[in-house]
């Protein structure tokens, strides 16, 4: 039996609660290539190198080798790349490279990224969010245990982003499951050719395939009436770089319904069960609330929300930590490793909420730094100092709390809490 790589072991389901004893591992060798030909990148200043350099490339149209090929000794008949057999729409502006990325980039960011095009946008909805918050709060009044992510993390963002896009917010358990449904069926780890995974792939695709009509029928439903929000706005308005093609399109309003909720429910989930991991800090930030802004960034660097990315390659052989990563091979950024790395960050596996130049990459960087930055960061912040300052000594049922399936999206699937009420 070939003993598996730190990184294999990483995303193994039972490591996903702690992977990062392997992460430590594994930046021993910050450039390590798998035995399935990807090569990973774990420590921070290698992944900043080539988030800039324009010999990597994001498109896995360009990228020859399967971004997850099957492991040693698996039958050929299970070559087929994961990805591919998940995601099939026409690419949004994540794995794009320029002109095309910054064309449809700049398309989008005038209705939803704020400054400099609409620098009130993103502050102008926190009355709504605390509106939010105070009633997903006010409806725990009177219970004992709450689920942090059904009750709390979960229905904030997904709220925010159905008004943001105008996305009817009643549609929200359709897209819900098939979110769910996509996401448990994609796997880059050694249990990647198992039955169970592999039965998975089948609804992982027609789940997308669904998502992708609903966001296609939505907006032609704008395109003949239109309404309030991003989506009507894309369809009906011409901007500087002209309408985007109805596929494209409908591909970036499914990840932007599926970015704009996503990453924030992991963020606001492990938020809290991070501070009730530390009682210190929690009762530091009850103490001193104006330390939520850097404490969102700390935390933000601490459990990264998307824990690595997986559609780069090498555009021409690259040179870089002592090993050459040849043409045309696959690079998996691991940013929750390079977040932890303590050649960039003191102390890594301490929470510090007055950490000095925190530059984590919990948003990336770069040409791809997340655009719905601003958002996640308003949302977690109120969600999390609220949560902090109105729930009653809140406790953790379980630790650690079960995790969801899949890898890139690391979260829990469920956070429950013992509490003694709800302050005012």
């Amino acid at each position: 039996m070939v003993e598996e790589t730190p990184w294999q072991q990483a995303l193994r389901y039972a490591n996903r609660a702690n992977p990062y004893p392997f992460y430590e591992e594994l930046r021993k060798t910050p450039v390590a290539r798998q035995p399935d030909g990807t090569y990973v990148v774990s420590t921070y200043r290698e992944i900043v190198t080539l988030l800039h350099d324009p010999r990597v490339s994001s498109d896995p149209r360009k990228c020859p080798v399967p971004a997850a090929a099957p492991a040693e000794g698996a039958a050929e008949a299970e070559a087929e790349p994961i990805t591919e057999a998940v995601i099939s729409l026409e690419p949004n502006i994540i794995p794009q490279d320029p002109p095309e990325h910054d064309r449809d980039r700049r398309t989008l960011m005038p209705h939803f990224a704020g400054p400099p095009h609409a620098p009130h946008l993103i502050s102008n909805l926190e009355p709504d969010i605390r509106r939010l918050v105070d009633g997903l709060l006010d409806g725990m009044r009177g219970k004992t245990r709450i689920d942090a992510v059904d009750d709390f993390a979960y229905p904030l963002p997904v709220t925010v982003i159905c008004k943001v896009l105008g996305v009817p917010l009643e549609d929200e358990p359709r897209f819900h499951h098939w979110v769910e449904t996509a996401l448990d069926a994609l796997d880059f780890g050694p249990e990647a050719a198992s039955e169970e995974i592999r039965n998975r792939l089948a609804g992982g695709r027609q789940a997308v395939q669904d998502f992708g009509r609903f966001a296609a029928d939505l907006l032609d439903r704008y395109a003949d009436r239109p309404g309030p929000g991003m989506l009507s706005a894309l369809v009906n308005e011409d901007g500087t770089e002209g309408r985007m093609s109805k596929g494209v399109l409908a591909s970036n309003a499914l990840l932007l319904i599926f970015a704009g909720h996503e990453t924030t429910v992991n963020l606001i989930a492990h938020s809290i069960l991070t501070l009730l991991r530390h009682p210190d800090a929690l009762g530091e930030l009850r103490r001193r609330p104006e330390l939520i802004v850097p404490a969102v960034e700390e935390l933000l660097r601490f459990e990264s929300s998307v824990q690595f990315w997986h559609t780069r390659s090498a555009l021409e052989d690259i040179d870089i930590a002592g090993t050459t990563i040849p043409k045309g091979a696959p690079i998996f950024l691991a940013y929750g490793s390079a977040n932890r790395d303590p050649q960039r960050f003191t102390d890594p596996d301490a929470l510090d909420f007055e950490r000095p130049d925190n530059q984590h990459l919990g948003f990336s960087q770069g040409i791809h730094f997340c655009f719905g930055a601003p958002l996640a960061r308003l949302e977690v912040q109120v969600a999390v100092g609220e949560f902090v300052r109105r729930v009653e000594n809140p406790r953790l049922v379980e630790d650690p709390p079960p995790y969801r399936h899949n890898q890139i999206f690391r979260g829990p699937r469920h956070v429950l809490v013992d509490i003694d009420g709800i302050r005012d």
